[in-house]
């Protein structure tokens, strides 16, 4: 299996990608482990929390560049999206490594997220001839900024879990490894608090869920469109080379 699930402790379930030959990066059947093992931990009444991480030191590498090249019309990836976007229970990112594509874009729908700080971040998509996803343009402005999500997203240029805090990825820095130990810690203090308080809390802070789902989708029609086009073609054919 791609994905590990674990219960860290009564009530928060860690979900682990592990496909750490290939840097975690996501394939179809990854994509579909962990939509469902979200959707799960969200309709378990055992559960409070979810813990996204990744085996190795690694969060994932983005999306697997032979899936694009083999499955161009996939829809896993936005089912992924959705799922994060509609699960009502909080989710806790622990980022560590790499934090690439999706990896990165997936963030803005996780409540809280820690990373270690040598994380390496990037929304190569341009750079792919592809387009973003993850409802990235339409959140990422809100919290970054025009001038400096036009410069994500159109230059695609790695950056560092220092830029990933201060454009609002991630809440906090952490020394390297103690990525999930930071997320347990604060899925643990959600526990503390009244269960639904926190809840409620987190329905309204995103009342424009279906907005957003709106834009997951108009995002994915454009993206699968260019999944076909020559550039995308050209470009993912230069980096599996």
């Amino acid at each position: 299996m791609p994905l590990i699930a674990e219960t860290a402790q009564a009530g928060i379930r860690v979900l682990t990608i592990d496909r750490a030959d290939k840097r975690n990066a996501f394939d179809v059947p990854l994509y579909g482990a962990l939509a469902e093992g979200v959707a799960e931990a969200d309709r378990d009444p055992n559960v409070d929390i979810t813990v996204i991480t990744g085996r190795g030191g690694v969060f994932t590498a983005g999306n697997d560049l032979a899936d694009f090249r083999d499955h161009p019309d996939s829809v896993a990836a936005f089912d992924l999206l959705r799922t994060l976007v509609e699960a009502e229970k909080p989710i806790v990112a622990a980022v560590e490594g790499f934090a690439v594509g999706i990896g990165a874009s997936m963030l803005l729908h996780c409540d809280l997220a820690f990373a270690g700080r040598s994380t390496v971040f990037s929304l190569p998509f341009v750079k792919l001839g592809l387009s973003p996803e993850g409802a990235s343009t339409l959140l990422l402005p809100r919290i970054a900024g025009i001038k400096t999500v036009t410069e994500l997203l159109m230059l695609g240029e790695k950056f560092d879990s220092d830029r990933a805090e201060k454009v609002g990825l991630i809440n906090h820095v952490v020394a390297d490894g103690q990525a999930l130990t930071a997320a347990v810690e604060a899925a643990t203090a959600l526990q503390g608090l009244p269960t639904e308080s926190v809840r409620l809390t987190k329905r309204l802070l995103h009342r424009d869920k279906l907005d957003v789902l709106q834009v997951i989708d108009e995002e994915s029609k454009v993206f699968r469109e260019r999944t076909h086009s020559v550039e995308a073609k050209e470009a993912i054919g230069r980096f599996l080379k």
